[in-house]
């Protein structure tokens, strides 16, 4: 009896950790986050990519120039591999080694292949929160360990003319591939190369920790622009995006953790910052969440969304900061979604001091049932969200949407101080627990929670 009292009590207390595992004061637990991210270390050695044989100009192929580079600094401990300034066609996938920087310096510019076919073989990535073997990203590590992109240069998908123009061919792949992770179909063969249509991301970094990206710009990727995957210590630092192709997420953070994305500029076809952790089966197979992740002083002019979670979020989301960015225009602006094939949870989630000019839905967003594909109601946990000090000029559809579905509550969620000048339709608000606001205001007078029954949500959605 003693034994089983001593295991129950020790039930309740990792189950009260759990649900309260930031202290009183989370952005001091931020700070300690931030200053526990590892940056990679570098050898003084450097290899320039006109030492192998690259030419500038665009026109003739640097990829084996620039390959041998990575090679010989890989084999002597590592270093930086420099790309001077000119611009040089890329015909292929650059793949990165542990100990390299690859680091462009002001005026390079990487043109990468249009030719999709230059980006075989297949490499094991994900897809959308499920693994296959795909289509190379253009720049792709896998399990390696300090690694870095830095400098003031362009990496140029041109994938508008190349990768982008399969989006409308590629849903018979993507429900194949969905099913297979849905039927625990073997992972060596979820092949996904020739004849098949799936868009590779530009970056994707795979089983890899201490990574840095700084000062960069990113244009025209073929699908999501910086895509970290069941990787440790990462920080984005100073990086620009320019990418309207479908999908074009700027960064997202996927089973990932310990990640700081600081002082970026998005302007994205999809979201800017979206974090993710596996879609369904595979996410739970996985069983890795992301974790303790902060995003603080980024600017998105004009987004397709915000500041995202989910909704691949199946292996679960906690120690979330969103600080200090400006959002000029948006569909959803602070946006986290998910759906009933899920499960999971994205739980003890901070956001202060965010500036909005225009939300074309919605400027808060809460959904537990977002383009849900089977309805296997595998219902998924939202709770424990503080967001404070945060202001919205114009939300054409909704202030606030905070709606949840049966057996998937919404809950423990404060906002405090929230101004929104003008609201089409100020909240909508239905199957949520423990919702509070504190000095929230919107067209111009005070608000609190008004609920209505799940039957209502129907009549009353305008999108």
């Amino acid at each position: 009896m003693q034994c089983y009292r001593f295991f129950v009590l020790t039930i309740l207390i990792l189950g009260c950790g759990v649900l309260s595992a930031l202290p009183q004061d989370p952005w001091a637990e931020a700070e300690r986050i931030v200053a526990a991210i590892r940056i990679p270390e570098f050898p003084d050695r450097e290899f320039s990519i006109i030492d192998f044989g690259a030419q500038p100009g665009g026109e003739i192929d640097c990829l084996p120039a620039l390959r041998e580079a990575i090679f010989q600094c890989n084999q002597v401990g590592g270093g930086r591999v420099l790309i001077p300034p000119g611009r040089w066609l890329i015909k292929g996938p650059i793949h990165l080694k542990s100990n390299i920087n690859l680091h462009m310096e002001d005026g390079a510019h990487l043109l990468f292949s249009k030719d999709t076919h230059d980006f075989l073989p297949v490499v094991l990535t994900r897809w959308e929160g499920t693994d296959c073997y795909n289509y190379s990203p253009y720049i792709y590590a896998f399990q390696a360990t300090n690694i870095a992109i830095t400098g003031k240069g362009i990496l140029d998908g041109q994938a508008k003319e190349g990768f982008a123009t399969w989006k409308p061919r590629q849903k018979p792949d993507q429900l194949l591939l969905r099913q297979m992770g849905n039927d625990g179909f073997p992972v060596q063969r979820r092949i996904f190369g020739k004849g098949h249509f799936l868009r590779p991301p530009m970056i994707q970094f795979y089983g890899c920790s201490n990574i840095l990206l700084e000062d960069f710009k990113l244009v025209d990727s073929p699908f999501w622009c910086i895509h970290p995957v069941f990787s440790n210590h990462v920080t984005i630092r100073g990086v620009e995006v320019y990418s309207y192709n479908l999908n074009n997420d700027g960064v997202d953070p996927d089973s990932s953790t310990n990640v700081l994305i600081e002082d970026c500029l998005f302007n994205t076809g999809d979201d800017a910052v979206a974090i993710k952790a596996g879609r369904d089966q595979d996410g739970w197979r996985a069983g890795q969440p992301s974790e303790n992740i902060i995003v603080r002083n980024c600017e998105m002019p004009k987004v397709h969304n915000g500041l995202a979670i989910g909704s691949e979020m199946s292996g679960g989301v906690r120690n979330v900061f969103f600080e200090n960015c400006r959002i000029g225009e948006a569909r959803y602006c602070l946006f986290f979604k998910a759906n009933l094939d899920r499960g999971g949870f994205v739980e003890h989630v901070r956001v202060r001091d965010i500036e909005v000019g225009k939300s074309t839905v919605a400027f808060i967003s809460f959904t537990t049932d977002y383009h849900s594909w089977r309805r296997n109601h595998y219902p998924p946990t939202f709770r424990d969200y503080l967001i404070e000090n945060v202001t919205c000029g114009v939300a054409e559809q909704y202030g606030i949407y905070a709606v949840g579905k049966a057996g998937a509550p919404i809950s423990q969620i404060r906002m405090k101080n929230v101004n929104i000048d003008q609201a089409r339709i100020p909240q909508l608000i239905s199957v949520v627990d423990d919702f509070v606001f504190e000095n929230v205001s919107i067209n111009g007078k005070p608000a609190q929670p008004e609920p209505v029954p799940p039957e209502m949500v129907g009549e009353l959605k305008q999108f």
